[in-house]
Formats: C-alpha cells, structure tokens, sequence
C-alpha cells in the first residue's frame, strides 16, 4: 500500500498534506480509491464552507456506490479542485497528486495518524 511518509492520514482514509502558510490540503488515500473502484463523480464542498473534524465534507462516486468524504481537521474550504469535475479518474490514477479541498483555519491535526500507524490501522481492516 502506498502511504507517502510526508502526509498525515485518518482512519477514513482522507490524506492531509501541511503547507508552508498554515492550511492544508485534503485528498483520497490510495487505499480509499483502491477499495472505491473506477471514480466517475465528485461533488466538491463551496469555497467558504466550514467544517468540524469528521464531518461529511463532500461524496464521491464509483462505478460501485456514493461514498460520503469526511473532514480529517477541521477548517475553512479555501479552494477546490474544480478539475476534478471534469475528471474523477484523476483521483484513482494519482490519489496523492488529485486533492479534493484546501482548508485553512485548521484544527486538529493532533488527531491524525503517520504513515505507519496508517498503514497498521489498514492492516486490522
């Protein structure tokens, strides 16, 4: 399994990658897009919207079912990938190159887990 060792990860199997202002950018691990299958939609949250760690932020849809994305820390949307509308697949080709949301006023990032303690919490699954 692929679990870069510069990001930090929830249970949900969301990735969050620090940047150098503060915010944050949130995408798909590639455990999540594996066991999703071939991604044909993304409904993106409004820049402007907030969320509390662990709640739904957006949905994506597979070839299998909708699946709810949850906030692994919570913040502000800052910005989307608007270019995931128009290709989804992105996400199942590079999960840690297509990021969903830029979050700022971020907190609780004390929560989420390394890529080792990620990968073992995969491994119980």
């Amino acid at each position: 399994m692929n679990a870069p060792k510069e990001l930090l990860y929830a249970k949900s199997h969301e990735w969050v990658k620090k940047l150098d202002d503060g915010s944050v950018l949130i995408g798909l691990s590639d455990k999540a897009q594996s066991d999703l299958g071939d991604l044909v939609f993304v409904n993106l949250p409004a820049v402007g919207d907030s969320f509390a760690a662990e709640d739904t932020m957006c949905d994506v849809e597979s070839v299998k079912a909708v699946s709810d994305v949850y906030a692994p820390v919570g913040g502000t949307v800052s910005a989307v990938n608007e270019s995931l509308i128009d290709a989804p697949e992105a996400i199942n080709k590079d999960p840690y190159g297509a990021w969903l949301v830029k979050l700022t006023d971020v907190s609780g990032l004390e929560n989420l887990l390394d890529a080792d303690a990620y990968i073992a919490v995969c491994g119980e699954e």
